[in-house]
């Protein structure tokens, strides 16, 4: 069995302000230092540049939350894998929740938004999950199931490799309602095993990490699970100390 490093990456989403992140910057950066998890920050487009500079040197990785489809052109608005690459990101999450509700994103969009951002050379955080809805009408495995297998379909199992899913289930995510360990457990194993179904060693090699309300007292009881390889952080992941303790518990 392959020896999976645990990641946990910040998605700040759409907060905080330059007089706020600097010192956020610098307090993970000190606390974890020497942390056997790898660690990453995905931030505001716009500042990029400033909090890249600010983990020059450390082991921290740079991330975006977002990432067209598109190579370039007549896209206003759109930020592309090459440009996030100049800025030296190493992860761009696509198909978070939020941009699949509220902005209409289609398991064929995040496909082709995988596609793009691993052929720029950059780790694709792919995020899966299911509605309360669907949790309750025991839909979870067909829903992850339909977006996971699109992307396959799309992009062909082996890009997997350079890629994390991170199963987040949408009723968890800043509700404060969280999935147990063992339901975080039960849908992570589910994901390996229909990754197995195309490719055992890619399956084997894959991070699946959890997003959803996670936090320090409870990240510790969740990463123990045998399937869960680390998490997506929101909330918490603008409190410093709270980051920190997470990171750690990884």
């Amino acid at each position: 069995m392959t020896t999976r490093r645990p990641l946990v990456a910040a998605n700040w989403k759409m907060n905080g302000r330059l007089a706020s992140l600097r010192p956020l910057v610098a307090e993970i950066r000190a606390g974890v230092e020497g942390c056997r998890a790898e660690v990453a920050l995905c931030v505001p487009f716009p500042y990029l540049g400033e909090v890249g500079s600010k983990l020059a040197g450390s082991a921290i990785e740079l991330g975006a939350q977002n990432v067209s489809e598109h190579e370039s052109g007549a896209f206003t608005g759109e930020v592309s894998a090459a440009m996030l690459r100049d800025y030296n990101c190493r992860f761009a999450v696509v198909g978070h929740s939020e941009r699949r509700t509220l902005y209409g994103e289609s398991d064929a969009l995040v496909a082709a938004k995988f596609v793009h951002a691993i052929r720029s050379g950059l780790t694709a955080i792919l995020c899966v999950g299911e509605s309360l809805a669907e949790r309750e009408s025991g839909q979870t495995e067909e829903v992850v199931a339909r977006q996971l297998d699109t992307v396959i379909k799309t992009a062909g199992v082996e890009q997997f490799s350079q890629a994390v899913v991170a199963y987040e289930p949408v009723w968890a995510i800043g509700t404060g309602r969280t999935a147990t360990a063992e339901q975080a457990q039960e849908v992570h194993a589910f994901i390996r095993l229909r990754i197995a179904r195309h490719d055992d060693d890619v399956a084997d090699g894959l991070r699946i990490i959890y997003g959803g309300s996670v936090k320090g007292g409870n990240a510790k009881e969740i990463f123990a699970m045998a399937d869960v390889d680390g998490g997506l952080i929101g909330g918490a992941s603008l409190n410093g100390a709270e980051f920190v303790q997470i990171c750690r518990a990884a």
